[in-house]
């Protein structure tokens, strides 16, 4: 009955994905090798059943982690990350480029300070609290609302995509765009939009996603796919009330509209903090292009190499691999096929939701010490009943315990069918879809078996030693002496924090204690909070820049030290800049959402 309702459940699945594949890229699989299903063993009752994966013991020690190099929980972790604001925002440089679509009818925006629809490719945005900032003239603006006419083809770009800063947050489109990494032309965004969209037009490519303040798109055609609801003559601010501390090293205070402005234009991107982001971009993950993909972009692997993920970009990739990458995405575009009909997207959140506030509950329960020898056995058994909750559906009635003795890793082996069945429970049923999976379906895939393969290796090892200790008492075992409960807790501590900490999930990064009903929980993020250049100096102005391009880009790309944005972005918010190690590495803080504003 189990098996026939997880395929019913998949089947389900599979027909919902399907009805998607109008509005996605096709993909193909033509001349990929065909994965023949393994075998698997029921592990209680002894009677086989046709589905399983391998059960040699040898396969699932205990003292065999991931691989130093190894990045499926990379993987994992972005892809579960992608298009929520708060995990785009805390990590910036995205190694991610996934094909989706913007659904008909979803409404887009687009501020300005002129009386005219773009001509050419432009920006629009999500929301209308992040257009209505570049909505900017002499006390009025325009404001542009469209609508999509049919499902617009995007790419998009995680991280902080659209934030101007050398660190490496648009080192993936410069590789598609110019065919390399190029640093300097950061500010260049009036020739990245060009290239983007002059590569895109063969492909039928409408815009590309990204991420600043909230999200935006590059949009190639203003005639193209989009109809025009309404183009409003808006009142706005006075330029002039609200200075540019780039071009004004003392400027007055900044008018308290301008303050409402900046906050509401963050406060729209905090509605897609956490799970599911911006729904208003569909991804088709079939289609994933990870620069984690250790086989796609192999030169990356020894520049990451000691480095901090906040540090991780794609500067130093090889041309070689730049090929690679840019082939895949040409495949990924232009495939015919749909996939396997598997919703990863689903299956990445069900993972996290039945781990993250677990995990949260036993790195508590560990924060603890006491010298009295009774309070911490019953702390223990307050862990080990948490981890036993975890392995339930896995407690096999046939499972033997040693009795106690000889310590060793060897000799918790005995668990290791909880260990097996733990870490293939979301997975194993999949490999019969095998044959039918992408290259992108097949490294979510594998990234997925690595992520829960940690998770239950380090727990499944937790909870048997606390079975070994006396603390089960499901599994009740004779003890030879005292257990040392301190020891044990002590252990016990480090290594969930070791997995917290190598599983790095977003969800756990958040203002405690938590925020009032008049703050929202908050990461420094650009354009406000990007630090603050040396020595600034206002760029000169060319009188003849009718358009919201940037006029001084090249004054601009030339500087060591220059605002995070082109002008039309500087005249829109004010700047408050942030420690180098704040920004490089944000922490969650506590904001107000009414006047006094603070970032």
């Amino acid at each position: 009955m189990l098996y026939q309702s997880l395929v019913a459940a998949l089947s389900l699945l599979g027909s919902a994905a399907l009805a998607l594949h109008d509005q996605q890229f096709p993909v193909s699989t033509a001349g990929e090798p065909c994965v023949r299903p393994l075998d698997i063993t029921n592990l209680d009752s002894g009677k086989p059943h046709s589905y399983s994966v391998g059960s040699k013991i040898e396969e699932w020690r205990f003292d065999e982690g991931p691989a130093e190099n190894a990045t499926g929980n990379l993987i994992f972790d972005t892809v579960h990350s992608l298009l929520q604001h708060w995990s785009n925002t805390r990590y910036r440089n995205g190694h991610n480029i996934v094909p989706g679509v913007i659904p008909t009818g979803t409404l887009l925006y687009h501020g300005t300070s002129r009386n005219t629809i773009p001509s050419g490719p432009d920006w629009i945005a999500t929301d209308p609290e992040h257009s209505l900032v570049f909505a900017r003239g002499d006390g009025s603006g325009w404001h542009l609302t469209l609508a999509a006419t049919r499902p617009l083809k995007v790419l998009y770009f995680d991280g902080s995509s659209a934030a101007k800063v050398f660190e490496g947050t648009m080192d993936t489109q410069d590789i598609i765009a110019w065919g390399e990494v190029q640093p300097e032309r950061v500010f260049d965004e009036q020739s990245r939009i060009n290239d983007l969209c002059s590569w895109g037009k063969e492909f039928g490519i409408d815009g590309f996603a990204r991420m600043e303040m909230d999200f935006e798109v590059m949009l190639c055609d203003f005639t193209a796919g989009v109809e025009v609801v309404s183009f409003l003559h808006v009142r706005v601010l006075a330029k002039d009330k609200n200075p540019n501390p780039y071009r004004d090293p003392t400027p007055p205070p900044p008018d308290p509209d301008a303050f409402i402005r900046t906050f509401e234009a963050m406060h729209s991107g905090s509605w897609h903090n956490r799970y599911p982001g911006d729904s208003r971009i569909v991804l088709d993950l079939t289609g994933l292009v990870s620069l984690y993909d250790i086989a796609l972009a192999p030169s990356l692997v020894p520049v990451r190499s000691g480095l901090e993920r906040c540090d991780h970009r794609v500067l130093g990739i090889s041309s070689e691999d730049i090929s690679r990458v840019k082939r895949r995405l040409i495949e990924v575009i232009s495939r015919p096929d749909p996939g396997s009909g598997i919703v990863w997207k689903t299956l990445t959140h069900v993972i996290v939701d039945r781990y993250a506030n677990r995990f949260e509950l036993m790195q508590h329960l560990l924060n603890f010490t006491s010298s009295d020898s009774q309070e911490l056995l019953q702390r223990a058994k307050l862990v080990q009943i948490q981890l036993r909750i975890m392995f339930t559906p896995y407690l096999l009635d046939a499972i033997v315990v040693p009795s106690a003795g000889a310590s060793g890793v060897d000799d918790l082996q005995w668990a290791s069918p909880l260990f097996r069945l733990c870490a293939t429970a979301h997975t194993a049923v999949m490999k019969n879809q095998m044959p039918l999976m992408t290259p992108s379906e097949r490294l979510l895939l594998k990234a997925i078996e690595d992520t829960t393969r940690e998770i239950c290796r380090v727990t499944t090892n937790m909870w048997a030693v606390g079975v070994m200790s006396g603390l089960d008492d499901l599994f009740p075992i004779k003890l030879n002496g005292e257990p040392d409960i301190a020891q044990t807790m002590n252990d016990w501590r480090r290594d969930i924090q070791q997995l917290m900490s190598w599983l790095d999930w977003s969800i756990w990064i958040k203002c405690r204690p938590a925020c009032g009903p008049e703050e929202m929980c908050y990461l420094p993020t650009w354009p406000v909070n990007a630090p603050k250049p040396q020595h600034p100096r206002p760029p000169p102005r060319d009188p003849r820049n009718t358009t919201d391009g940037p006029a001084e880009m090249d004054y601009l790309a030339d500087r060591a030290g220059h605002p995070p944005e082109d002008p039309a972005v500087a005249d829109a918010f004010f700047f408050i800049g942030t420690p180098t190690e704040e920004w490089r590495k944000p922490h969650p803080k506590c904001i107000r959402r009414i006047a006094p504003y603070e970032f």
